[in-house]
This record gives C-alpha cells, structure tokens and sequence, in this order.
C-alpha cells in the first residue's frame, strides 16, 4: 500500500478560510495544495464566494474540493442557525453569549466575526456531512469562529493556525479559541508564546511551529550585478496601516534630498492608495517613486530580478496589528535579492542583519534611509547577505519539508482525537 493510499483512508480535514483562492495569500494556496500532493484529503470551506481577481492560472485552475458559502448561502446559514437553535436553545444561545458580544478591534472585525459564527453553524453541518475528522481553521480570527462553532456543534476537533494580523490585536474569543484547540499551529517563532498565554497553563506545549513553504519554489544561485546608479528599489504589500509606506517614502524624500540616485517601485493595491498617492505629491516624490498597483505572485519574480533591493518597512500599529513575516521577504532572498526590513514580530528570525540582509527600527525613515544607502553603496557586501538569505529560506521554508511536518501534525491529531473518542 502506497503512502498516499494509506493515508486516503483517514478522515478528511476541513480547511476553513474566509476566501480561497486568494492572490495575496498564495503561502495557503501552496499549503492546501502540497497537503493534497501527499496524500491528505484537504477539503476548503470558505466563508465567503469567490475573488479570483488576481490569482495566477495555477491558482484559478485549482481542481480539489472547495464549499463555498458567501450572500448566496445567507438563507442556508440561517435555516442551519434556526435549527439547531430548536434542537439545543440553550447551548446555542450560549454560543451566541460566548462569541457575539466581545470586544473586536474594529467594525470590520466584528462583521466578520458575526457572520463567521453564523456561518459555523453551516459549516457543521457540511463537516457531519463530509465526514471530516478535523477542522482547520488557516486563521485565528473569524474562519476560526466558524471552525470553533462548528466544532462545538458537531462534535468534530478543531485546530487552527495564528500568523499575524489575524492575533494582533486578539478578538474577543481567542482565549476560548484557544483553550479549546486540538493544537494551534504558528509560523513564526515569535507568535508562539504569545499564543500559548492564552491557553490552559498545562497545554501550552500544544502551540507548534511549523514555517511556510516557499511560494518560488526551489531557486539556483542567482547571477545578480553588482548595484549601480541610478538604484532602484522594490517594495511590495498591501497598502495598509501595517505596511510602513509612508515611512519609507519619508526615507525617499530624505535620500533625494541629500542628492542620492535613486527610484522606487512600489507593488501593491489597498485602502490606503489615496493616501500614498497624497503623500508622493506632497513630497515631491512623483518622478522617483513608480506605483505599479498590484501585480499576480507568479509575475513577481521578474520585478525582483530586474530592481536592487527590497525594502520591507513594516510598521506596529498603535492597537497592536503588525506582519508576521512577510512572504515577500522569503520570495526575494530565494532569489538572492538584498532585503532591508524592520525589526518587527518574525522578520528578525529571517533577516538577521549584517548576515543575511539589513534589520532597522520601525517608524526611523533616518534609519531606514542610512540602510538603503549603505547596501546600495555597499553593493558586493549586500548580495553576499542576499547569497547567506537565500541558503537560510532555502532550509527554513523547504516546501516538501514543512509540508511533510504539517501532515504528520494533522495526522497525529487526526489519531489522538480517534483514541479519545473510544
């Protein structure tokens, strides 16, 4: 018997999302998909429809099994509210107590909390069903809800998985989210204790680290030049309150000012776009500074080959929201592209400065700009950091690897919840 068909004869695992496919989140993507490849039968359920604007053909051609909920299963979801309301009120107006009326960062926040947690109730449904033996949930705000109501409904265990955004600052539940998880999965180091404090004081250890893969696949040693005038810059991100934009247009200004040849290209799409496109004609910056909006991950790669150094100038919020590590760090030192980045949350576990790229403090345009300017100057000393960065991913976030970890996780958990069940 095959490795694949001895593992085909356990349970499905859920994997709850809000959307899926995703283009910015192609490090889930690449998870479900690898899962599948050996062996696991990974079944997505999505909160809301489709948004495949964006996503590359591998990611809109994706054949595994996805149950989508969305407007149009409003009436499904209700149906499935009222009935198990008729069957156990008690239980279920508990659940309503427990997860609807807890502090939430923000009204969008708490939207998506409230109709993940009705949508849980669908989705236990769909998971008895199934036959799924375990719900992931590949975040830990509101697919989580829905993974823990469908959890408590059906009687199914429930893990889920804490990176950034999602436990900065935590929803109302985390705490109940957590103390009720099989085991919780991180993807940095430095999200670890944090998540573990919020779980029973003897299951603590159930908090596990496993990276993500890359998203570039295995890379060959890149045959970078050496970085000459006129420079050129990359970064990449959403344009939002964690992405340290106007900080590093701050820095561009600075190095202008000071007469320093130098461009940037900035990739990316989001809420804040009005706002940076203000800031670049306040500062004067229109000429140096490119607005590429967003680009599909498979096309990333040729910006990266073709531009200096990528700045990565992520940013704590004052409520504490914050990148774990951003995936585009991984994807430009696979390529052996030079990295400055901010010392925020996981970034510090990759970019390990003056080794494997440049590390500054966050909110220091002064500091970000001596940065740029010293591995653009120092051109030959930041592609030997990019070299170092490239062997780090290359052993950190190996696909085959994490994956192969993730599945002996999910298939431990998948055993243990069978023994206690007998």
């Amino acid at each position: 018997m095959t490795e694949a068909s001895r593992d085909s004869v356990q349970p499905p695992i859920a994997y709850v999302l809000l959307w899926f496919p995703l283009s910015s989140e192609t490090f889930v993507f690449k998870e479900v998909r690898d899962l599948r490849e050996l062996g696991l039968d990974i079944r997505v359920y999505t909160m809301y429809g489709k948004a495949l604007k964006g996503c590359s053909k591998v990611m809109r051609e994706y054949a595994g099994p996805v149950s989508r909920m969305g407007v149009r299963a409003a009436f499904s979801i209700l149906r499935a509210f009222f009935r198990a309301l008729a069957k156990r009120p008690a239980f279920v107006l508990r659940l309503a107590r427990d997860a609807l009326f807890r502090k939430t960062r923000n009204l969008e926040a708490l939207a998506e909390n409230t109709w993940c947690f009705f949508s849980g109730f669908l989705l236990a449904e769909k998971c008895r069903a199934d036959g799924i033996g375990l719900i992931h949930s590949a975040w830990a705000n509101g697919p989580a809800t829905a993974a823990w109501v469908a959890s408590r409904l059906a009687g199914i265990p429930f893990a889920f998985t804490g990176r950034a955004g999602d436990i900065y600052p935590q929803d109302g539940i985390l705490k109940e989210k957590a103390a009720a998880a099989l085991f919780i999965r991180v993807n940095n180091a430095a999200n670890a204790e944090y998540l573990a404090s919020f779980c029973p004081e003897k299951e603590r250890d159930k908090v596990v680290l496993v990276y993500n893969g890359l998203t570039f696949g295995k890379t060959s040693d890149s045959s970078r030049k050496i970085p000459a005038p006129p420079y050129k810059i990359l970064a990449v991100g959403r344009f939002a309150r964690t992405k340290g934009f106007p900080e590093l247009f701050a820095a561009m200004a600075r190095l202008r000012r000071e007469a320093f040849p130098i461009e940037l290209t900035l990739v990316g799409d989001g809420p804040w776009r009005r706002k940076l496109l203000d800031l670049r004609e306040r500062l004067g910056l229109e000429s140096v500074i490119h607005i590429a909006g967003f680009v599909p991950n498979d096309q990333l790669a040729r910006y990266m080959a073709s531009l200096d150094l990528l700045v990565v100038p992520s940013v704590i919020h004052v409520n504490g929201d914050r990148d774990g590590i951003p995936n585009v760090i991984m994807e430009a030192l696979s390529l052996g592209m030079p990295v400055i980045a901010t010392d925020v949350c996981g970034i510090g576990e990759v970019i390990r400065d003056g080794e494997t790229g440049f590390l500054t403090p966050q909110r220091d345009p002064a500091a970000l700009a001596n940065a740029i300017r010293y591995a653009l100057e120092h051109g030959e000393a930041a592609l030997t950091m990019g070299k170092n960065g490239q062997k780090l991913v290359a052993e950190m976030f190996d696909a085959e690897k994490n994956a192969k970890e993730l599945k002996k996780l999910y298939l431990d958990a998948l055993r243990d919840a069978k023994r206690k069940a007998v």
